[in-house]
């Protein structure tokens, strides 16, 4: 228990920045969901994140988690989050096993998901994760120049045709700066352009923006951010094999 009340006490931390973040901006910290990201952790942090009370879980890597699932005990309002680039190759355990895909970054991934999910008999939330950082390490759809933004709006409207699959926001992961005002200004770009979103295709839902990790999430909770993902400010470093 020891464990877990030290990963409670964090997330308690992390919730009053929130808080505190969302009364500078004149916002509802209830509009902001925390998602503990639990990648590369092994199953007894995991199970002492769910037991200090998280509900909504992110992970990167879909056969990490489905090896841990069986070993975890998971409430029923447990949610779990893909939040990495997702191999088209892996999309059928995201289909099978996760409830929201953060990362969506490809009409090509879309329609394999949504081939998969429609085996599976199931629905899933969707973002669409955009390279506001314009960094080729980086996965997401450009949006810097014209064609670009052209190409991602044909993607948008072949996306929105698919059955399976509800978009509801954008995500992006821009570069890492020690100062997390550095990242204000990708922050306010996603923002920007989710507000034309809106515009253009008001009959799609884009309430969600995902932007903020541990060094920036109270400045992305500023910008407008709905998911903030947190990971080592709660958990501590990652444990990779």
């Amino acid at each position: 228990m020891s464990l877990s009340n030290d990963i409670h006490a964090r997330i308690q931390a992390v919730q009053e920045k929130i808080e505190k973040a969302a009364a500078r901006c004149g916002r509802d910290a209830g509009d902001v969901t925390l998602v503990v990201v639990t990648k590369a952790q092994p199953v007894e942090v995991v199970q002492a994140v769910i037991d200090a009370g998280a509900r909504v879980l992110g992970e990167n890597y879909p056969e990490e988690t489905t090896e841990k699932i069986p070993h975890l005990n998971i409430p029923e309002t447990l949610s779990w989050h893909m939040i990495g680039h997702l191999q088209s190759r892996k999309s059928k355990l995201v289909a099978e096993h996760f409830h929201y895909l953060q990362s969506l970054d490809s009409l090509s991934l879309a329609r394999k998901l949504d081939r998969h999910l429609e085996e599976a008999g199931r629905k899933m939330d969707v973002l669409l994760e955009c390279n506001v950082g314009e960094e080729e390490t980086k996965h997401g759809w450009g949006v810097s120049s014209s064609s670009e933004l052209n190409s991602f709006y044909a993607d948008i409207e072949a996306i929105s045709k698919l059955p399976n699959l509800r978009i509801r926001g954008l995500m992006c992961m821009p570069p890492l700066f020690e100062d997390a005002e550095l990242a204000r200004p990708y922050f306010l770009r996603l923002r920007r352009l989710r507000d034309d979103l809106r515009r253009d295709y008001p009959m799609l839902d884009w309430s969600a923006l995902s932007m903020g990790t541990s060094v920036d999430y109270t400045v992305a909770i500023e910008e407008g951010a709905t998911f903030v993902r947190v990971g080592t400010a709660i958990v501590g470093p990652r444990h990779y094999s």
